[in-house]
């Protein structure tokens, strides 16, 4: 019998910097009201100078083996658009600050649907027997990656880390990944990317510019690629989980912005009372957005044991995808 991936640790790290609302009016035409009534973020975290994507990463890491109550992983797994260097990946630094040397470790790079595809990818191992347990982060550091001047993006992505520990069990048990669906569309990938700084603009001997080498977003065109991606996804996985949308107690869909969620609600006809939001607290964090959801509505004891709970994400590549799972019984570190 195949084995199934189970969810048995949960961590989450938030850098301790914070930038409001106001705080971005101060340096940008913006004002809290207009940032709110567009993304509905009051706040975001960031890093401080010096600080990387492996920083926050290591923290949630830590966190995710605690409270799994275990000190090793056989592998690592890390969702990143914001590695500390290009090269070589971040997870290998990450996996050795642990203390878990020796061990697989490995980016992957699928922008905010980044810890779903982690997540399939740990599924992969735990199911081959290539791995007994491995570790998933996600974790990014937008705010290095912005256009200082741009007051759209700025005023929505913010830094984070957030992790789980998966172990190898049963289909059966609660905690136990099921219903997985991924998709893609690289004939949209302008519309969520870094123009600058990979081999294409490198190819061509042309100097690179620091617009090239900043995040851009068609906002518009993204809004409604998110729902409709998202809305698909959802219907997929709950079907192949063998759940209707009734059955499903808690939504937790990635934190890109609040009028994506309400409008994903609206689509799939479930009260959006639902769906887990924390993105006025912490902005979109990319692949670190669903983990700190979890870790948030375990926190605030939104989520109870032998609850059906299903994560959808989207996001750059196009990219998307939705996972269900029972919950187990455990806490946020």
């Amino acid at each position: 019998m195949a084995q199934a991936a189970v969810l048995a640790g949960l961590g989450a790290w938030l850098p301790p910097d914070v930038v409001t609302n106001d705080d971005l009016a101060a340096v940008l035409d913006t004002d809290d009201e207009w940032i709110r009534t567009r993304t509905g973020i009051r706040q975001r975290h960031v890093v401080a100078p010096g600080e990387a994507t492996s920083d926050l990463a290591v923290e949630a890491g830590a966190r995710a083996l605690k409270s799994a109550g275990q000190e090793h992983a056989d592998a690592v797994v890390l969702a990143t658009s914001t590695p500390d260097r290009p090269c070589p990946a971040t997870a290998p630094d990450v996996a050795a600050r642990l203390g878990l040397q020796g061990v697989a470790a490995f980016d992957v790079g699928a922008v905010c649907t980044g810890f779903i595809y982690a997540l399939a990818t740990a599924a992969g191992l735990l199911a081959t027997d290539a791995a007994g347990s491995v570790l998933v982060i996600g974790a990014d550091t937008f705010s290095t990656i912005l256009d200082p001047k741009d007051r759209t993006t700025r005023a929505v992505f913010g830094d984070g880390a957030g992790a789980v520990l998966l172990r190898s069990g049963s289909k059966d048990e609660t905690g136990a990944l099921r219903g997985l669906t991924l998709g893609s569309d690289g004939s949209r990938s302008e519309l969520i990317e870094i123009p600058g700084g990979g081999s294409r603009q490198r190819s061509t001997g042309r100097p690179v510019t620091d617009a090239d080498l900043y995040f851009t977003m068609q906002g518009r065109a993204v809004f409604a690629e998110a729902v409709q991606r998202m809305e698909g996804s959802v219907r997929h996985s709950a079907e192949r989980a063998g759940w209707q949308l009734a059955d499903i107690d808690r939504f937790v869909p990635h934190q890109a912005n609040a009028r994506i969620i309400t409008a994903l609600a609206a689509r799939l006809g479930v009260p959006v009372e639902a769906f887990a939001s924390n993105i006025d607290r912490v902005g979109n964090t990319v692949a670190a957005s669903i983990p700190l959801a979890l870790a948030d509505e375990v926190t605030h004891n939104r989520l109870r044991v032998g609850d059906q709970v299903l994560l959808t994400g989207f996001g750059g590549g196009l990219t998307w995808g939705s996972i269900a799972l029972t919950w187990p019984d455990l806490t946020a570190a």
